[in-house]
């Protein structure tokens, strides 16, 4: 039980770390203008499998946020919280 909480806490550790880099990969695509879609493509590519991602866009800046989804093992033992992220980039002018 002890060695399957462990590696249930390393893969959230895990799921940490993609949902941070998803995140700042599509701001970064976003914000230089490259198309939702592709985008979208790539972050959901980088973040954790199952991971919800949502953009927002406003006051030229877009918002990329990823949401990962709790390892099985831990979600017995209450409120934990679920990997996520959010990335933030200023809109490039298109010239």
């Amino acid at each position: 039980l002890v060695l399957a909480v462990a590696l249930a806490d390393v893969d959230l550790g895990l799921a940490q770390v993609r949902c941070v880099d998803a995140a700042r990969v599509g701001a970064r695509l976003l914000a230089r203008g490259e198309p939702q879609a592709a985008a979208l493509a790539e972050v959901r590519a980088a973040a954790p499998a199952g991971a919800e991602v949502t953009v927002t866009t406003e006051r030229g800046r877009v918002t990329v946020s990823v949401t990962g989804q709790l390892p099985a093992a831990l979600r017995p033992l209450g409120a934990l919280p679920a990997p996520a992220a959010s990335a933030r980039a200023l809109l490039e002018a298109v010239p």
